[in-house]
């Protein structure tokens, strides 16, 4: 019967009120709340998008409104706007302020008012919850639609076994959505060789970090934290460290953040980021000097992963780092893996036989710090490999350093230009976001 409906002409997506601004206006010009004419008309519009986009080139792990938007020619920052229009796009949901303004700000993006545009912003709202509804491993990602009958009757139907729909309103980019879910950053933890990630502390670091190379990039929580005046580990940093991550999402590769212990409000920090475009988050269960219980860690992960499924959770367990309870650094990494998290991080653990142990008993991949180099690891089983505050620590001894030099007249030594650094951020004229 389900099936029936999606194909009846008789069968209408509900009617939109014409609007010349914001979500009205965006509901009332792309093909996903059109029939006839102008469904077929707006569909080929967007049809036409998709061609330009290789989905081969969605593959690659990030988030997927922000590597869709490169691909349309928008800047990677447009998650949160795109987020805040998805909240609000069907029909049947309120329309806030929020949304109407992010439409306004999408369409200045795009130069033109017209139903290209709409097209355009309706395919990335359309990539947002859908897609990450996919990589939280939900099918069908969508799981009703709604149709009017012939009797002016809002039928709702199921998706359950056409996880992209039917008939004249079947999702066009099938083959572009698997490829956007399929590329994320949990893929680069299941590779042959470890993921190497440096812990950047602002965004020079992180654009550095990119251009050497790396494909992805973490945050340092004592960097961000000591580079603000702040101390680390003791929740004072939740506007400093989802600031940068803000600045960070620009970036051409994924990006996770070090969210210490959840700030004290682990829900909010997880919807904060889920809209920015981040890709994951380390939370530890370090306390101070000791550790939080770990039934209650597990409940903070799983309330985590309750507003942001699709965010790769690494929890990190800080026995060894604390040199506290490290019998227990199995069971506690056992609780988290079943509240929801998708990798395990044990700072300071450093003997090949433990480290070896771990990944064995742990189903999810193990990251450690660079303690030992990567070939070692590697033959461990150790699948993320972090710089942790190594970097931050490194790029101070160096500034004193070369202050030092200065002041005494010695050798400083090779460092980046002024024009160099420029580049980082595009002021040379070299834009790092693509």
């Amino acid at each position: 019967m389900d099936h029936d409906v999606l194909l009846d002409l008789a069968h209408t997506v509900p009617a939109v009120p014409f609007g010349t601004t914001g979500v009205a206006w965006l509901r009332a010009h792309v093909a996903r709340f059109s029939e006839g004419p102008d469904h077929d008309r707006r569909r080929r519009l967007a049809e036409d998008l998709l061609s330009t986009v290789d989905p081969a080139a969605l593959e690659r792990p990030g988030n997927p409104v922000a590597k869709l938007a490169a691909e349309l020619g928008l800047p990677r920052d447009v998650v949160a706007d795109v987020s805040a229009i998805a909240r609000s796009y069907q029909p049947h949901t309120a329309v806030t302020p929020e949304a109407d303004r992010a439409v306004e700000r999408l369409v200045a993006l795009c130069g033109t008012r017209d139903e290209r545009t709409a097209a355009r912003i309706g395919l990335l709202v359309q990539a947002c919850d859908a897609t990450n509804a996919l990589i939280a491993g939900k099918n069908p990602p969508v799981p009703i639609t709604r149709r009017v009958a012939p009797s002016g009757e809002v039928v709702e139907v199921s998706l359950a076994d056409r996880p992209f729909g039917d008939g004249r309103h079947r999702c066009p980019a099938q083959a572009h959505a698997t490829a956007l879910a399929s590329g994320t950053f949990h893929r680069l933890h299941h590779g042959d060789s470890p993921l190497v990630l440096p812990n950047a502390w602002d965004f020079a670091s992180a654009a550095a970090l990119v251009q050497a190379g790396f494909p992805a990039i973490g945050t340092t929580s004592l960097g961000v934290a000591a580079a603000h005046g702040i101390p680390d580990a003791a929740g004072l940093a939740r506007a400093e460290t989802v600031a940068l991550a803000r600045k960070l999402v620009r970036l051409p590769v994924p990006v996770t953040v070090d969210i210490e212990a959840g700030f004290g409000d682990v829900r909010g920090v997880a919807e904060e980021l889920a809209v920015l475009g981040v890709c994951g988050v380390n939370i530890e269960d370090g306390r101070g000097s000791g550790l939080e219980d770990p039934a209650t860690q597990a409940a903070l992960i799983k309330d985590f992963k309750a507003v942001a499924p699709h965010l790769f959770v690494n929890a990190r367990v800080d026995t060894h780092w604390l040199d506290v309870d490290q019998g227990s650094t199995v069971e506690r990494a056992l609780r988290y893996v079943d509240a929801g998290a998708d990798g395990v991080f044990v700072p300071g653990l450093a003997v090949e036989r433990e480290i070896e142990r771990v990944v064995a008993a742990v189903p999810v991949p193990i990251n450690v710090l660079a303690q030992h180099d990567v070939r070692t690891l590697t033959g461990l089983g150790v699948k993320r490999i972090s710089t942790g505050s190594l970097l931050f620590r490194a790029a101070v001894g160096a500034t004193v350093a070369t202050a030092v030099a200065v002041r005494d007249g010695a050798e400083v030594g090779v460092v980046p230009s002024y024009a160099e650094i420029q580049d980082l951020t595009g002021g040379g004229g070299t834009p790092v976001g693509g």
